[in-house]
């Protein structure tokens, strides 16, 4: 296991990325070692990783790691997960958590996974520029979705249909799907009542909406989640398209004074997985375990959603920020532009070999009036 050590090592040193619910906290937390001694956390996952390989062990040890910080909201959903494996194993799984990205760097991570630089770890393929082009794109075929647990079971059912998912993840399996609060609109000065006063205005959206913006009058950029803070503060930007959890979470209650809450739809994504590699060396009752982990880490994320929801908006209120409203034909009216953007961006895949509109068509199928899933085929 020499080269999995050594690769564990060269990678502490990657560059770390962003998730647009949160900035990853970039300081490493020390971990106690199998003396009770304080060591760095890189260290100590190197050691897990040497011994997760020893021949005759009567405990597995598994190292995962994240971006985030032990306290973040992701993090506490991972936490109970990781309580899971190791109660309904009997001990004899056991995770090392490797927290604030000191081993999986957030843009590369996808990559590292199926190199064996940890076992398990957080992944983000809706940021990931190449090689993943259906799983980022149907992030905005979720018009009408209403929850994140809906949000789960829409791209189980798109997973299921279509075997271009499978490639896209390739060497990898799938240990927990994540969706999203829905985020509204971050004003830093200017209140927003009605879409026609998004017009001039410069706001952060992620990249499925700057179309949407444009179409709107508004100037649209897109910037990492980290530097949204210092833009805002400065006015180089006036606005972010963001949840509530931001305003404590990034302390955007510090730099903005509105919040508008404009439906965005969020789309689902895997989250949460491990190499190949490293699954089918795993025993037949250990890989149960982690099937069976699967919909536990999938609830706990999503509980810790949207306790991170309230947690910011009670932040935000008492920080003086002021919600303001937009009418229900304003939000027909982004809706409709939203939809169309979808089409757009589902037939745009066919640059790739992929048939995005087929795809759209099924998710559009899936969805009920009142934004319950019932999976279905798509209809052209």
């Amino acid at each position: 296991m020499k080269w999995r050590l050594a690769a564990v090592l060269l990678i502490a040193g990657c560059a770390r990325g962003t998730d647009d619910s949160a900035v990853p906290d970039t300081r490493p937390e020390p971990e106690e070692s199998a003396a009770g001694n304080t060591v760095p956390g890189t260290m100590a996952s190197a050691a897990g990783a040497a011994l997760a390989g020893t021949a005759g062990s009567a405990v597995t040890e598994l190292v995962y790691a994240t971006p985030y910080s032990p306290t973040h909201p992701f993090s506490r959903a991972d936490r109970r997960w990781i309580d899971f494996v190791e109660s309904r194993s009997n001990g004899r799984l056991r995770i090392r958590p490797n927290w604030s990205g000191a081993l999986l760097s957030s843009e590369h991570s996808m990559i590292e996974l199926r190199h064996g630089v940890v076992d398990i770890g957080l992944i983000t393929p809706i940021y990931v520029k190449g090689g993943v082009h259906l799983i980022r794109t149907q992030s905005g075929f979720y018009s009408g979705v209403r929850g994140i647990e809906e949000q789960v079971a829409l791209y189980h059912c798109l997973a299921d249909g279509d075997p271009q998912f499978e490639r896209e993840l390739e060497g990898l399996k799938v240990l927990a799907v994540q969706g999203g609060s829905l985020p509204g609109l971050v004003t830093r000065d200017r209140p927003v009542t009605s879409l026609d006063d998004l017009r001039g205005l410069r706001i952060r959206v992620p990249t499925e909406l700057l179309n949407v913006m444009r179409d709107l009058g508004a100037d649209p950029v897109n910037m990492p989640m980290g530097e949204v803070y210092s833009a805002l503060a400065k006015g180089i930007i006036d606005g972010v398209v963001a949840p509530t959890d931001t305003f404590r979470a990034l302390y955007l209650a510090e730099v903005a004074e509105y919040y508008t809450p404009l439906a965005v739809p969020r789309g689902a994504y895997p989250a949460r997985a491990i190499g190949t590699e490293r699954w089918l060396e795993l025993s037949e009752t250990e890989r149960s375990v982690l099937e069976a982990s699967i919909p536990v880490w999938e609830a706990a994320l999503a509980e810790e959603n949207r306790r991170a929801l309230e947690e910011g908006w009670q932040y935000a209120v008492e920080q003086g920020v002021v919600e303001t409203a937009i009418s229900a034909e304003d939000q027909e009216r982004f809706d409709a532009l939203y939809s169309r953007e979808a089409e757009r961006n589902a037939a745009a895949l066919s640059r790739y070999g992929i048939d995005g509109t087929a795809v759209l068509a099924a998710a559009r199928a899936s969805i009920g009036a009142d934004g319950s899933i019932h999976c279905e085929e798509g209809t052209e």
